[in-house]
């Protein structure tokens, strides 16, 4: 099917952030998300799964409570909103094949949990916690548990009762998943068992709940991307307290004697897109905060007049090893912060 034309798609960045959400006028319906909708749908056919959770366009990724549907962000919808997306937030979630239908699964998930009320049943409040409790903004995942699955990056499963659910489900709907073996001898196969001995429960039924509503669609966003990224901006990034002088200097040289070689500061900006994507890619980490992170080393290794002397490979994969390091103590150490939960 052609695609659509849109009069913003040739308009430069600042005149596009001047647009607001409901003058885009993008949809699902001919575009590849509509193949990612669809193939969801024939998993949860294959499982004899009836509901076919509706999706919609919205400003993010979400599923609301008594709505067995999914919102998917306005930016996967065009290519030129996808560019736009990339440039101001360093990465596009969901934008390829396997993670758009790996963050679908999950919304699956909550869709289904609505549908059929899930969270009423006694012994899904015992395997995954109370529906009910509080939605966090911030959560402290431990990587080591093996009470829960793993599928979106985070630990997300850890986040809250329904977003366990969720991540269970869409684990146990992957095709070629494979989750009893991956998942031996760990505490999670057994809500990876009920919700297999649920889904067969419920298949061939109807759910519960069939509306069609659709929760902030992007028609009705009056908000300008200008202002949604800002506050996107200002929600991910985080300031670590500067504590990397001494692994700076062990890394680099203050030596006079190499005054004419490379300024680490240059050498950082030559390789932080590569950097910064590796550690966000093993780490979890958003690439906001990486970006942040390095914007002060630079700044650091230019006070300190810090040269790149030695072997160029080397010096990249060692200045890997120390962002990931600091990353990982910023997120788990004894003072780590607490993650975003979404």
């Amino acid at each position: 099917m052609p695609r659509r034309k849109f009069a913003w798609e040739n308009l430069p960045d600042e005149q596009l952030l001047k647009l607001r959400f409901s003058q885009l006028r993008v949809r699902v319906e001919g575009t590849w998300l509509e193949d990612c909708v669809h193939t969801l749908y024939e998993e949860l056919e294959e499982r004899g799964i009836l509901l076919r959770p509706h999706a919609w366009i919205s400003s993010e990724w979400f599923s609301p409570a008594d709505v067995p549907g999914i919102a998917i962000p306005f930016y996967l919808a065009h290519p030129r909103l996808m560019k736009l997306e990339q440039k101001m937030m360093l990465d596009v979630e969901g934008g390829t094949w396997s993670q758009c239908m790996a963050i679908l699964r999950h919304e699956a998930g909550h869709a289904v949990q609505h549908g059929y009320q899930l969270q009423r049943r006694r012994r899904w409040r015992q395997l995954f916690g109370p529906s009910s409790k509080r939605y966090p903004r911030y959560y402290r995942p431990n990587p080591a548990s093996r009470r829960y699955v793993q599928h979106l990056r985070l630990w997300y499963a850890q986040s809250h009762p329904d977003e366990d659910f969720a991540e269970t489900f869409a684990v146990w709907l992957r095709p070629r998943s494979n989750w009893r073996t991956r998942y031996a001898d760990w505490p999670a196969l057994k809500k990876l068992e009920y919700v297999d001995e649920l889904m067969g429960e419920i298949a061939g039924k109807r759910p519960l709940i069939t509306t069609r509503e659709r929760v902030d669609p992007l028609r009705g966003l009056a908000e300008t991307l200008g202002d949604h990224y800002r506050k996107k901006q200002d929600f991910y990034t985080f300031k670590p307290p500067k504590t990397y002088d001494r692994d700076l200097s062990r890394l680099f040289s203050a030596d006079p004697r190499h005054r004419r070689a490379l300024a680490a500061s240059t050498f950082i900006r030559r390789h932080r897109a590569r950097i910064r994507q590796l550690v966000a890619r093993w780490t979890g980490e958003n690439q906001l905060t990486l970006d942040a992170v390095l914007d002060d080393m630079i700044s650091r290794c230019r006070e300190l007049d810090l040269r790149a002397v030695g072997s160029e490979r080397k010096l990249v994969m060692d200045f890997t090893v120390v962002l990931t390091a600091k990353t990982m103590h910023a997120l788990f150490g004894p003072s780590r912060r607490k993650w975003i939960a979404l």
